[in-house]
């Protein structure tokens, strides 16, 4: 039987976390082959070059896609142009690479141009995690149009999966399947404290508040709840250790970051991190009170941890949250009331909404079904759904 050649994007170190195990059980099926195409803040030296990183894990990268915003420049307008180069750079790994299928997850600016060249190159895409609802960015419009884009759904939650049927999309192409988060933290061999300071050279203290705080692209008081943020933990005593990871590329990511770097300076209980990769960060999660700020991963890894959050303005908002999750407004005294809630949450009977860990062996078995038919034109050829 001939091998069905699955692309798999990844595009920065939060995707590929969540792809790891899917891209790990395409690769042991021997129905299927795998090939990699790396893109974005993955070979970004600001943000620390992680492609280095899927290398490391074993993973042959099959592409690189060089299309980046200059360095230092995190304006919408490099943005943009960031985007339209990467199209071109996508046609050019298509024809390479004749996979025969694209998979792709999530809602980047990189993902949206890297399917929009693959339906024009009549090359069906998988997306992972569509249907999900988010307010404060426009990761919003492009999951959504990521969706009409593409050919076969996994979406990490039954919500998500109602939604992509009520956009039109044909039930049998939708697979509900859960985050394949989950499987990562099911799987991974954890790092303990001491493991922690020694891998990231640092003295943990008796508290842990780990941060990620990205652009609200949507916004223009975002920048305003950071700055709160970082007031309130002004306030805090020396036994917290304030651990900070990089704000992403979006528009605004370096003023975030220049606001953090001004904040860490001050302090010696305060550290920021431009890669943690996902062993080191899931370990410090997992050890952690709090995890604070905007990020998907708040939502998703924290609540199957069992892990407190405190969930930071519009980004994430409208997002599945579980009973560990507390949603506040960038205000000081939100800020605040929120911080004081969730580090006191019991979350030991947390449950999380995005699955059971086994996505992965979900998807895989899918896509296998898809090399056994092999009928890639059928599955170009969508129609409506009328609800």
């Amino acid at each position: 039987m001939k091998k069905l050649k699955v692309a798999v994007l990844t595009t920065n170190r939060a995707d590929y976390g969540l792809l790891y195990y899917p891209m790990k059980a395409i690769e042991a099926h021997p129905a299927l082959e795998l090939l990699v195409i790396a893109a974005g803040a993955h070979l970004s030296r600001q943000h620390g070059y992680s492609l280095e990183k899927i290398e490391e894990d074993g993973f042959e990268v099959a592409h690189k896609i060089e299309a980046l915003q200059p360095e230092g420049d995190d304006s919408a307008h490099a943005a943009a142009q960031a985007a339209a180069r990467a199209s071109l750079c996508y046609a050019d790994a298509y024809r390479a690479l004749k996979p025969d299928l694209l998979m792709v997850l999530g809602d980047r600016f990189e993902v949206l141009a890297a399917c929009q060249t693959a339906l024009i190159m009549s090359l069906p895409i998988a997306h992972i995690a569509g249907g999900d609802l988010t307010l404060g960015a426009f990761d919003d419009s492009f999951r959504h149009a990521i969706t009409k884009l593409s050919h076969i759904h996994f979406p990490t939650n039954a919500r998500a999966a109602r939604l992509l049927v009520q956009m039109g999309e044909e039930p049998e192409r939708v697979h509900m399947v859960g985050s394949p988060g989950i499987d990562y933290i099911k799987s991974m061999r954890y790092l303990n404290r001491e493991q922690l300071e020694e891998s990231l050279s640092i003295k943990l203290r008796k508290k842990i508040l780990l941060t990620t705080f990205h652009p609200e692209t949507l916004s223009g008081e975002w920048l305003d709840a950071l700055s709160n943020l970082l007031k309130v933990f002004s306030e805090l005593d020396q036994d917290h250790s304030l651990i900070f990871t990089a704000p992403n590329n979006d528009p605004g990511g370096a003023e975030a970051r220049k606001l953090i770097e001004t904040f860490v300076a001050e302090r010696s209980n305060a550290h920021l991190f431009e890669n943690l990769g996902s062993t080191r960060y899931l370990s410090l999660m997992s050890l952690s009170n709090c995890v604070v700020g905007n990020s998907s991963s708040g939502l998703y890894e924290a609540p199957a941890l069992k892990v407190a959050t405190l969930n930071i303005g519009d980004r994430q908002a409208d997002r599945l949250s579980a009973s560990s999750v507390v949603n506040t407004g960038g205000d000081v005294d939100s800020l605040r009331q929120g911080l004081t809630r969730a580090l006191s949450l019991d979350c030991s009977e947390t449950v999380s909404p995005y699955g059971d860990g086994n996505a992965s062996q979900r998807i895989m078995d899918v896509l296998a079904n898809i090399a056994e038919q092999y009928d890639l034109g059928k599955l170009l050829r969508k129609r409506f759904h009328h609800v």
